[in-house]
């Protein structure tokens, strides 16, 4: 009876580590969904999770992280509309000690500790054209410069996003950046 206990719970931690998180659902909506993820999770692109609100989009961008080959590594999430955007860039890409008042001692940015897990933009539809410009060279170039300091630092890092924003709609009226949501969508 242990035994067949012992067999059984093997079985449901390896079927449990082949599931998607938190996300339920057997609807062919959901397996269409569940697709996408695996498909996705095993490359390395940038991805852009649209919907609206409650929909699932953070628990959509861990299941991408938990199944790819970042899963074992870190997982930091942003909440980017919670942070004011002067704040957001100095969360994002870390100081050096002195780059601004009250900087009293070097921070770390989210991209060096995320580096060689995933990010996650959370609602990216929100943020100004300044940090849209700073991301957009994260995504091109795979680098941060830190506040302050003179040269910048190579990161590898996934970044996820997501919105509940139609960003074609924000891009008509001049409010999101074009290249930076082509570089987000891949």
């Amino acid at each position: 009876e242990r035994g067949q206990l012992i067999k059984e719970n093997r079985t449901l931690h390896r079927e449990k580590s082949e599931t998607f998180g938190k996300l339920i659902g057997e609807s062919p909506a959901m397996q269409e969904v569940y697709g996408k993820i695996s498909m996705v999770a095993q490359s390395d692109v940038t991805v852009l999770i649209t919907g609206e609100s409650g929909t699932g989009k953070d628990l959509t961008a861990q299941s991408i992280h938990a199944l790819s080959p970042r899963g074992k590594k870190k997982f930091v999430a942003v909440n980017c509309p919670t942070i004011p955007e002067s704040i957001l860039e100095s969360e994002l890409f870390g100081y050096k000690k002195g780059a601004f008042t009250n900087a009293a001692m070097d921070k770390t940015g989210l991209f060096q500790e995320a580096h060689g897990g995933t990010i996650f933009l959370d609602e990216i539809g929100d943020i100004g054209p300044g940090i849209q410009t700073k991301l957009l060279r994260v995504l091109q170039e795979k680098e941060i410069k830190p506040l302050g300091e003179n040269k910048s630092r190579k990161v590898d890092v996934r970044i996820v996003a997501s919105t509940n924003r139609n960003l074609t709609q924000k891009i008509e009226m001049g409010e999101f950046r074009e290249d930076f949501f082509y570089r987000l969508s891949v």
